[in-house]
């Protein structure tokens, strides 16, 4: 079955939310309801009728014999603890399923979050154990990765921040996570033994609530024996914790104060209170859990730690994301600020941070699908062979658009000079002409202007004719996924090498054929000219003057073959002849007789050589796919 939607499963220590994201859609994820609220308790309660309740209800409904908070934690071997978790998550597989809220099967696939401190092995072991809970599809990510991506696609990061450095601070229930993403890559940033949770504040404030009470002894006997009504105590103060950081202005009064509530009997009440003076007391107060130092000094020491790591990296974050429920405490802001200071290290804390890894496990989900589903379209105009068939159906108009412009060089800057010096003697005879024409043509070839000249001509080839055909594959793609076209084109003025200094279009090209050409027509084809007009009359009676009748007598002896090869080679034709003979304005019009000649092999060769050419288009098509895999990868945070 298709997959139609990702379901982002916060399992909190404290609390737990749920979102869902359409696949085939870009629409924000919209956040499940339990018990009509997007936000539970992580709680777990057992009632003799009603079965297992969950959230608010576990904790409110009047019967329950058995409840449990706060039990997320590493995987272990545990029966209780994987008997709890995998109860707590069917029972709101099966509430969601109730009301209509996903598709359930394998229509719906979870990504539930865990600490990204958590090993792969951590993960994998606590995947297994969530299967247990009847979800046919279900991953286990990162939560540091849920917070990026719900920043991302929130509209909270620019596209310079998103592939710069982040530095995501998760203050959860039971873990204080340090996460850098550096290139959209996540590298956890590890503390060991990682126990800065915000719940050692609840505790404290439930251990100086109980030890301050009139029934103190009672209490402790009534925990003992009902431990469920310490959970609910211990719920208490977190009601209160939260209170008072949702108004610290308020509580700054030492006559006010933020309260919790919980009735153990008509006769027996818990009420922790708390206000400005009492919360600094307990922020500042060793705790046993954290080695004895108190949670402030932990939470510095912790940020310390994080920057020193970075500095040995060579890091310093251009951003800094602040999630987790625990990020609303204002003082944890103050903190990040003053050792991560602004301009260099911008700091963003979620404005909804109770919901931010419920949505963003959602985009997580949604982006891992649609993100394969368009890496696998890209890699079908791979193996298809229309990038093969694109470039071979364009490779004429490239020779076309070479012809010209190394016909007209070659002559200026290879045969023109060669006749120059036969001109002025500077060359004996019509074989050392010919021997010097070859070695200036391919020294020219071999030179910086000769790659400029093809350099520019195979650009113009490939963003006139390759890149509009290249782009009307590529664009549906783009649309596809709703990402700029701009995304998988390229630049209208591209590098030579097509963004890829291995590829040498130009090496490619004459490799093959540059042997042929000079020989043929700069070479034989100049040299050919001359001795024509010596054969035709215009040289003959000067050279008998000086070699002699019975030479060029004897020289008509032989055929017409032979008789070139006895000139190219023997004769030197005098210095005072040369100029006269050739003049400059014959050397224009010798130089244009050969142009068409040298244009039309040059053609014929270059559309002759076929092995030349399809090591070329296989080049091209290498190419292409290089830069096309490297331009996926730079595009593809950008689908939603």
């Amino acid at each position: 079955m298709e997959i139609l939607e990702t379901i982002g499963f916060d399992l909190g220590h404290g609390e737990t939310a749920v979102a869902k994201a359409i696949v085939e859609s870009i629409d924000p994820p919209q956040m499940l309801e339990i018990n009509n609220k997007k936000n539970q308790i992580t709680a777990l309660g057992w009632h003799p009728k009603l079965g297992y309740l969950v959230g608010e209800q576990a904790l409110i409904q009047a019967g329950v014999t058995q409840l449990t908070i706060s039990f997320k934690q590493k995987p272990n071997n545990d029966p209780k603890y994987r008997e709890t978790i995998s109860t707590f998550v069917a029972t709101y597989y099966r509430l969601l399923k109730e009301s209509k809220q996903l598709e359930g099967g394998e229509g719906s696939y979870f990504y539930i979050g865990c600490p990204s401190g958590w090993s792969v092995s951590d993960r994998t072991e606590y995947q297994k154990l969530l299967q247990e809970a009847g979800i046919p599809q279900l991953n286990v990510v990162p939560e540091s990765r849920a917070a990026f991506m719900q920043a991302k696609e929130a509209g909270k990061l620019e596209y310079d921040k998103l592939v710069a450095s982040v530095l995501i601070v998760d203050i959860g229930s039971s873990t204080t996570d340090f996460t850098l993403v550096k290139s959209l890559e996540e590298i956890p940033i590890d503390f060991g033994s990682n126990t800065l949770g915000a719940s050692l504040i609840d505790k404290a404030i439930f251990a100086r609530t109980l030890a301050n009470h009139e029934q103190k002894a009672l209490l402790e006997k009534v925990f003992k024996e009902y431990p469920h009504h310490q959970a609910r105590c211990e719920l208490a103060c977190r009601k209160a914790k939260e209170d008072y950081f949702s108004n610290e202005q308020l509580y700054s009064d030492p006559e006010s104060f933020a309260r919790g509530f919980e009735s153990i009997n008509e006769q027996i009440y818990f009420i922790p209170q708390v206000n400005k003076l009492m919360m600094e007391e307990i922020l500042n107060q060793p705790l046993p859990e954290l080695g004895h130092d108190s949670w402030v000094r932990s939470f510095h020491d912790s940020l310390k730690e994080a920057k020193e790591k970075l500095e040995k990296l060579g890091i310093v974050p251009k951003l800094l994301l602040m999630t987790g429920g625990a990020s609303r405490m204002k003082f944890t802001h103050f903190l990040c600020q003053e050792m991560f200071p602004e301009p260099e290290t911008l700091l963003r804390p979620d404005p909804e941070p109770e919901r931010c890894i419920a949505l963003g496990l959602a985009r997580v989900g949604r982006w891992d699908l649609r993100a394969a589903a368009f890496k696998e379209e890209v890699n079908k105009l791979f193996t298809s062979n229309k990038l093969k068939d694109l470039i071979k159906r364009h490779i004429p108009e490239l020779i076309e658009s070479l012809t010209k412009p190394l016909t007209d060089s070659l002559i200026i800057n290879a045969v023109k000079p060669g006749l120059k010096d036969w001109q002025k003697n500077k060359i004996r005879t019509l074989a050392d002409l010919e021997t010097s024409l070859i070695s200036r043509a391919e020294q020219w070839l071999k030179s910086d202007l000769a790659v400029q000249i093809i350099n520019h001509q195979c650009a113009s080839w490939f963003s006139n004719k390759i890149q509009p055909d290249l782009a009307a594959q590529t664009d549906p793609i783009c649309r596809k996924f709703q990402i700029p076209r701009s995304s998988l084109r390229f630049k209208d003025s591209i590098d030579p090498n097509f963004v890829n200094p291995e590829l040498r279009i130009g090496d490619a090209i004459l490799a093959e054929t540059v042997g042929f050409i000079v020989n043929v027509v700069i070479g034989g084809g100049t040299v050919a000219s001359i001795i024509t007009l010596i054969l035709t009359g215009h040289l003959t009676w000067p050279i008998a003057l000086v070699y002699g009748a019975s030479v060029m007598a004897a020289g008509m002896e032989l055929n017409r073959k032979s008789v070139q090869e006895v000139i190219k080679t023997n004769v030197d034709v005098p210095s005072w002849v040369r100029s006269s003979f050739l003049s400059d304005r014959k050397i224009e019009e010798m130089c244009e007789q050969i142009k068409p000649e040298l244009e039309k092999v040059l053609q014929e060769q270059l559309t002759a050589d076929q092995e030349a050419f399809d090591k070329l288009i296989s080049k091209v098509e290498q190419g292409l796919q290089k830069t096309l895999s490297t331009k996926v990868q730079s595009c593809i945070i950008l689908i939603q």
